[in-house]
């Protein structure tokens, strides 16, 4: 018999990064006995390899458990556990769409960051119940007065109905699931109307095909129920429901308010779209619902097999990636230097690193990555306007009237100790001033505006560094504007290489070019002929660096004699090296490539 509407919680739980969402999780699922303790370990439901290495959640994960509250009654809770770096908030945005309630939370030491504010504005647009809650009150650090303010003055909610926790021992946890309960609304959802479900993940399964995850909006959804995605068409015959408890619990029928899993044979990849609507194909709803929007990338990067017959591997290897991850996108290109692959465009430099490490952990693929870039708007000087995302897609300079460049709205919350060193940050950045938010004594709000390809690589990690850990980032694209940009290039023996090519600041050119050149010159093996490694702009070489040609003595047999037979030997040994470069081809290794990704960009 279907739990009633009354007695449903659907919540997620969204925070800062480290605030504690998934050790949150653990104490939830041990307290309702979803998970036997013999079974629990920490983080449980981070099933990822990745992410137990890491320390992070990638995925959103939902998971049923049953709870008796203390008015007697047996409630159905499903929790969707959320991510909480900024390159991760699109899944996050996703999982705000299948539930009525969040639970808020707040580090009692750290107080409120950047990502628990952006975070916080998502769920207040989804027009959710939310329910602050302050962790980790066990520390010696912790000021759950100062928490409490923040909670009232930055983000707007009422402090005082903050809810006090410890994850990590299990003090309070009670308390949140009473909250939760009492708090939070019922789902609405008329069980008698036409099926609507919106689908909010989806995996694939080698023996199974396309597990998808649905959140039933309106209706009843049966095995054995023929179903159609509003999207595109397709048509199904339901195999399989159920519901997730962590593990998958099939179910005879999933209605209007609850969460689960639906298995239709889908073969195909292209025929599931996360925020697709499902209906049933003999009494269909008049329309989808709202589903969510199309995310946009905002920095690119070639893709390439260091194996060139792994191309195909890499194409499935991707298309099953982006049906679990749909906010990366990927197009086929190609490459003189690398051959055949694809570009592909992420929400970060993280979400880059985290999609390239499940490719190659999850698909046994090696793979080449090209220096990260953002997207430009070129305007030519016939009025033809460009959007690129390749550096070697630029036209010539002469051809450019104006080229623009994506800017970002940064808040950046620090200690008010290191606002000092986040503002020459941002300087170097080429950082626009716009104010600073006194949050209390102790802690700021440095608001500025940059052009993203300068946040991309390392901006990141050395606020990290300058505020000693404490100093956390969220931003926001605001448009473009014009920029003294030019390409540039890196060519060897005159040859360009276009898989280095990248579009940077004038005044960047020669410090980039300068270390670029250097890192190539170590990293790429010496022949029997001479390297030259140049930096261009345009037809101008601004930096040079040589790699010089193995050297063999041919003259170590000559003892004595004339002069003339060395020089004969030498004059020999030059030209067989000339006319080697002229048919000779410098290859560039795999490490060069890894390398310079990681090239530091500060102006020396």
């Amino acid at each position: 018999m279907a739990t009633p509407l009354e007695q449903i919680r659907n919540f997620c739980i969204i925070a800062h990064i480290d605030h504690g969402k998934s050790t949150l999780a653990d104490r939830l699922l041990e307290l309702t006995g979803t998970i036997d303790a013999r079974n629990l370990k920490e983080q449980t439901l981070d099933t990822m390899d990745i992410e137990r290495e890491r320390g992070i959640t990638i995925k959103s994960v939902a998971v049923r458990m049953n709870y008796r509250a203390s008015d007697g009654l047996d409630y159905v809770l499903n929790l969707i556990d959320t991510p909480g770096h900024v390159d991760f908030s699109y899944e996050v945005s996703r999982s705000l769409a299948a539930c009525e309630g969040a639970l808020l939370l707040v580090d009692a030491a750290q107080g409120v960051e950047a990502q628990t504010l952006a975070n916080a504005y998502k769920a207040i647009d989804q027009n959710l119940e939310i329910i602050p809650v302050i962790n980790k009150i066990d520390l010696p650090s912790a000021d759950i007065e100062s928490a409490r303010r923040q909670i009232q003055d930055v983000i707007g909610l009422d402090g005082d109905s903050a809810i006090l926790t410890s994850a990590k021992v299990g003090t309070g946890a009670h308390d949140i699931l009473e909250g939760i309960v009492a708090r939070i609304p019922a789902p609405k959802g008329d069980r008698s109307a036409p099926l609507r479900a919106l689908i909010f993940d989806a995996v694939y399964n080698s023996y199974r095909g396309v597990i998808v995850y649905v959140r039933v909006m309106e209706g009843v959804l049966e095995t054995g129920m023929r179903v159609l995605m509003m999207s595109n068409g397709a048509r199904y015959e339901v195999i399989e429901l159920g519901v997730m408890t962590p593990g998958m619990q099939p179910a005879k029928s999933l209605e209007a308010g609850e969460v689960g899993y639906l298995i239709c044979n889908i073969k195909t990849l292209l025929n599931t779209k996360v925020g697709d609507t499902v209906t049933a194909i003999q009494n269909p709803a008049a329309e989808p619902l709202p589903g969510y929007k199309d995310v946009q990338p905002v920095v690119f990067c070639g893709m390439y097999p260091a194996v060139e017959t792994d191309y195909q591997e890499l194409r499935d290897a991707l298309e099953r990636l982006q049906l679990n991850d749909c906010s990366f996108l990927f197009q086929a290109d190609s490459s003189d230097a690398l051959g055949l692959g694809f570009r592909l465009g992420f929400l970060g430099l993280l979400h880059m690193e985290i999609i390239q490490e499940r490719l190659e952990r999850e698909f046994n693929l090696t793979l080449v990555m090209t220096m990260p870039n953002v997207a430009y708007h070129i305007k030519k000087t016939g009025g033809q306007e460009l959007h690129i995302e390749n550096a070697s897609k630029m036209p010539p300079s002469n051809e450019i009237e104006i080229i623009e460049e994506p800017y970002i709205e940064a808040d950046i919350l620090c200690p008010t100790e290191y606002l000092s060193a986040v503002i020459d940050l941002c300087k170097k950045k080429r950082g626009i001033h716009v104010r600073v938010d006194y949050i209390d004594a102790r802690r700021c709000m440095a608001v500025y505006q940059m052009p993203l390809g300068e946040i991309v690589l390392d901006f990141y990690d050395k606020l990290k560094t300058l505020s000693r850990g404490y100093g956390s980032l969220e931003y926001r694209l605001i448009d473009y504007r014009p920029g003294e940009l030019v390409k540039l290039d890196i060519l060897l023996n005159g040859e360009a290489v276009d898989a280095l090519s990248s579009i940077v600041h004038r005044d960047r050119a020669v410090p980039l070019g300068r270390q670029l050149a250097s890192k190539l010159r170590k990293l790429i093996p010496r022949q029997q002929f001479e390297v030259a490694i140049q930096a261009a702009i345009g037809n101008r070489v601004i930096v040079r660096e040589t790699i010089s040609a193995m050297r063999k003595n041919v003259t170590a047999k000559c003892y004595g004699g004339d002069i003339t037979r060395k020089r004969k030997l030498l004059e020999k040994q030059k030209e067989g090296k000339r006319r080697m470069k002229q048919v000779g081809s410098v290859e560039v290794p795999q490490e060069a490539f890894m390398a310079l990704l990681r090239v530091n960009e500060e102006s020396e």
